[in-house]
């Protein structure tokens, strides 16, 4: 990992790693310094991801007593995978720092599920889905649930993770605007993802982690991509108002 480029190079003591500099003044820090780095950048990501990662979604369709905009099925997906994800690394005694803000983000998300059902006029049905996806989620965590269960759960969060994007995408193109969609969090979400894959690589060295960051950073690169381009787009309720 380049620590600092240039004629001038700082050099850090670590105790048992050292620190190799090249001829073009580049410093290249041993694999103990980046294991370190990789745990820093996990805690760090975990407090962001705690923090604000999904808020701005939750805020946004709150204030908008709307979901407009939001695709149900996408959101579940994302759900399972990021369920997929959390019981597979309790199951496989990851680090916490290596998946913990798949446990906020699954809280965050389920909350935004619940949110576009309510606003659609299905409470009811929102609050059995969050009665049944405790208990699911129960179950997957017990010992009742082989190993092999929770290992295709985890495979199955790269088709999880793109049928949900896709759907996400479909759904703005066929609107032609990304509604109730927050631009903070679609690109928390796209860096997040992207930061993930270095630090899933160096905390787990387990390549259907890796692997499903990849898959998922390309996805959300896509619904960014989208946001950007529907930015000045406005629901035709919206622009009649305007009008």
């Amino acid at each position: 990992m380049d620590r600092l480029n240039g004629c001038s190079c700082r050099f850090f003591y670590l105790r048992n790693a050292t620190t190799n500099f090249s001829f073009s003044g580049t410093c290249f820090t041993s694999p103990a310094s980046r294991f370190s780095s990789a745990k820093a950048w996990g805690w760090a990501l975990w407090l962001a991801h705690f923090s604000v990662l999904k808020l701005p979604q939750v805020f946004k369709i709150l204030g908008a007593k709307s979901a407009e905009g939001l695709s149900l099925q996408s959101v579940m997906l994302e759900l399972v995978a990021l369920t997929g994800t959390m019981v597979y690394s309790i199951t496989n005694n990851f680090p916490f720092s290596s998946w913990g803000e798949a446990l906020f983000l699954m809280l965050q998300t389920i909350t935004i599920c619940f949110l576009v059902m309510h606003y659609r006029g299905q409470t009811v049905k929102g609050v059995a889905f969050l009665a049944c996806y405790g208990l699911v989620l129960l179950v997957l965590l017990s010992p009742l649930t082989p190993l092999t269960v929770v290992t295709l759960l985890q495979a199955s969060n790269v088709p999880a993770v793109v049928v949900g994007r896709l759907l996400q995408a479909a759904t703005n193109y066929h609107n032609g605007h990304t509604g109730q969609l927050s631009a903070i969090t679609v690109f928390l979400l796209f860096g997040g993802s992207l930061a993930r894959i270095f630090t899933s690589i160096q905390e787990t060295g387990d390549p259907l982690m890796a692997g499903t960051f990849v898959v998922s950073s390309l996805c959300n690169g896509l619904i960014a991509a989208q946001l950007l381009f529907y930015w000045n787009a406005r629901p035709p309720h919206r622009q009649k108002k305007a009008e």
